[in-house]
């Protein structure tokens, strides 16, 4: 059970963790806690904030925003490390990371079109926890619990499960069909969190996986170097090198999440031989600016993160709040693309809704095509002319 944040208050007594970053200095209310303990990530989760008199303590609520919190609280849960919500700002209500982290009277507010299951997981699950949308990858669901519930997560439908972690006999019913799937190449190992396992559990499921010669690479999708960061520890990147290739993407929305800290977990992965890759959601408020997102987008790159997705925001109950028009994402893109490097420019996609499945949306740079030639118009919107081979076959697409 979590401690309220008013036993959160230790002597530091001077004592600080071994190899740890200096870096975001933790709220006021964890400023005693010993460098130890603030660096063990066990200690993280188990001094989560998560509900709203341990909230109060680390970010000034009236008493009309605490009923909000306390009502959505009835249907969402919130958990939020200490670490993260240390880079709160705890007087501005429109903090990229407050707004993340922290449940709003919003999210009772629904709209007709939006869904429990937004992307379809559900009629493209074989078996359980297993989601099998592309033909030659599946989606395994490990866990329902995280270490900070986000307050856009498309999966709130499930995740908050603190107790829940796939049953044996799920996960065999899982590895057997995986292993009788010889299309799956691809593994991707998701949640919840399924970096809330432990060291060991996260071993066994990845050594049943490498024991299948169809199953190629194996990812994992997770949000722990952002908000956990130091979950990623010496003794599971250690681990996970041992079961190459191994691929992670997570999951930064503001350069504010770009501390001492996250940078370190990243540049440990990284140096593990592990390439990463990140999946950013366009939210209102948060990152539907330009000049945002390419300030996250080259920081990334520097920290050796390569912007993969910029996401829509999916059509999920409660999160109407965050959405933007499509246009907008289109125009943003219209604005980064030229302005940074090639490789710090996500693709920008729509998961469509009911199971589609993921679709790149963007500007258009094609103005013509045809046999003789393609007329291109680029980042500028100056047009320019590519001529075709002469004497070409009419290219037909299988």
């Amino acid at each position: 059970m979590s401690e309220t944040a008013e036993e959160l208050i230790y002597d530091a007594g001077g004592d600080t963790a071994e190899g740890a970053v200096p870096g975001s200095k933790p709220a006021a209310v964890w400023r005693g806690v010993p460098g130890r303990q603030w660096d063990d990530w066990k200690w993280q989760v188990r001094n989560r904030v998560m509900n709203c008199e341990q909230l109060s303590r680390v970010i000034s609520l009236r008493n009309d925003e605490k009923e909000d919190i306390e009502s959505c609280l009835e249907r969402f849960k919130m958990a939020v490390t200490p670490y993260y919500a240390s880079l709160m700002d705890p007087c501005d209500k429109k903090c990229p990371i407050r707004m993340q982290a922290v449940p709003s009277a919003s999210e009772m507010d629904t709209e007709p079109c939006e869904m429990d299951d937004p992307v379809g997981e559900e009629k493209f699950s074989p078996t359980e926890n297993i989601v099998h949308r592309y033909p030659d990858r599946v989606l395994f669901i490990l866990t329902h619990k995280c270490s900070m519930y986000c307050r856009h997560c498309t999966r709130r439908r499930i995740v908050g499960g603190e107790d829940f972690t796939a049953s044996t006999a799920s996960m065999e019913k899982a590895f057997d069909y995986i292993g009788a799937h010889k299309e799956i190449r691809d593994v991707l190992l998701s949640g919840g969190d399924p970096l809330m396992l432990s060291d060991a559990r996260l071993e066994s499921i990845i050594m049943r996986l490498r024991q299948m010669p169809h199953v190629e690479v194996i990812r994992i999708g997770t949000r722990v170097p952002v908000v956990l960061p130091m979950r990623i520890t010496g003794e599971l990147v250690g681990m996970l090198r041992k079961y190459h290739p191994i691929w992670i993407n997570t999951h930064f929305n503001h350069p504010k999440e770009i501390t001492p800290e996250s940078s370190k977990a990243c540049e440990m992965i990284a140096d593990a031989g592990i390439p990463l890759g990140n999946q950013s959601v366009l939210l209102k408020g948060i990152n539907n600016d330009a000049g945002v997102l390419k300030e996250l987008f080259t920081k990334l790159v520097k920290i050796r993160v390569r912007p993969y997705y910029l996401y829509q925001c999916d059509i999920a109950k409660g999160i109407g709040h965050f959405r933007t028009p499509v246009s907008e994402g289109i125009e943003l893109m219209r604005q980064i693309r030229g302005y940074i490097s090639g490789y710090a420019v996500p693709v920008f996609v729509i998961d469509a809704p009911g199971g589609g499945g993921k679709t790149p949306i963007n500007p258009e740079y094609l103005v013509s095509l045809d046999e003789n030639k393609a007329v291109i118009k680029n980042y500028l919107g100056q047009e320019y002319t590519y001529t075709n081979p002469l004497n070409t076959r009419p290219f037909r697409a299988r």
